[in-house]
């Protein structure tokens, strides 16, 4: 079984930068494609960016384009998410997440991945 464990949240100034990891145990990540989501509260959950399971193909939201990057590192069956020039509307739970797809990822709303992480914080404030 696939468990999912995100960490590297915390409380960060407007501006400033964060990395989060997401480490995977059960199992390896390479028959997955893997998703980072945020949701802040009172609002839906977001999808923020994707990468499939080879790290070749990338999507990211309109929101987050330019400032976040998604990457993966299979030796540590983990992956990361690098955000920069955040901004106090960033602030939410961030989670991590698995599907185990051929090809290609999605984001969306995340409702067809299979395995989520519990989350980590990401407070945006001065």
């Amino acid at each position: 079984q696939l468990q999912l464990v995100e960490s590297g949240g915390g409380l960060v100034q407007p501006g400033g930068s964060l990395r989060l990891s997401c480490a995977a145990s059960g199992t390896t990540l390479d028959r997955y494609a893997m998703g980072w989501f945020r949701q802040a509260p009172g609002k839906e959950r977001e999808g923020l960016s994707c990468i499939d399971k080879r790290g070749g193909n990338t999507n990211y939201a309109d929101s987050v384009k330019g400032r976040f990057r998604i990457s993966r590192d299979e030796a540590k069956n983990t992956v990361y998410l690098e955000m920069k020039s955040l901004q106090p509307e960033d602030t939410a739970v961030y989670y991590c997440a698995a599907e185990q797809r051929s090809w290609g990822c999605t984001i969306g709303h995340g409702t067809t991945y299979d395995y989520w992480g519990q989350g980590t914080q990401v407070t945006v404030s001065s």
